[in-house]
């Protein structure tokens, strides 16, 4: 009992996906913090620890979802807050404050809107189907975000 209550507070962001409005959106939060904690770390280092982060949501978020009733419930948002930090990685100009903020919108409409290949991730259930779409929602953002932040650039550059 003891884990499966420390399972199902780590998979709803510590009682933030049990909000009734935008469970995802307000979970996701958390991943602003672990982002920035993030962007002190060299680039290995910070895949080193996502990577730890996501094999280990894969079952937090599998067993939540089964003791929750099955499939990727709205109240577990540990696949939202330990994807996001993936939509900063390789981006240099991390540690502001807009471009986190960029970052976060960008990867909240990729997984709400969830567009092809994002949506088919999901089929694959369980545990890797609920953390995977959002995994792909962060590399999304990740790649429109440097791919803006790069013409941006050039553009100011001349």
């Amino acid at each position: 009992m003891l884990i499966e209550n420390a399972v199902l507070l780590v998979a709803t962001g510590f009682g933030l996906g049990w909000i009734s409005w935008a469970p995802g959106t307000i979970g996701s939060l958390i991943g602003v913090p672990l982002a920035w904690w993030l962007t002190h770390h060299s680039p290995q280092r910070r895949v080193v620890i996502l990577s730890v982060l996501l094999v280990t949501a894969v079952p937090i978020c599998h067993w939540a979802s089964i003791w929750l009733g099955g499939g990727d419930l709205s109240q577990i948002v540990a696949d939202e807050y330990l994807a996001f930090p993936i939509a900063m990685l390789g981006i240099t100009v991390a540690r502001r404050a807009w471009t986190m903020g960029v970052a976060f919108v960008l990867y909240r409409l990729f997984d709400v809107t969830k567009p092809l290949p994002i949506g088919y991730s999901e089929a694959i259930g369980g545990g890797l189907g609920i953390v995977l779409d959002d995994v792909m929602a962060a590399f999304f953002a990740c790649i429109v975000l440097f791919v803006g932040l790069t013409l941006w650039h050039r553009w100011h550059s001349r």
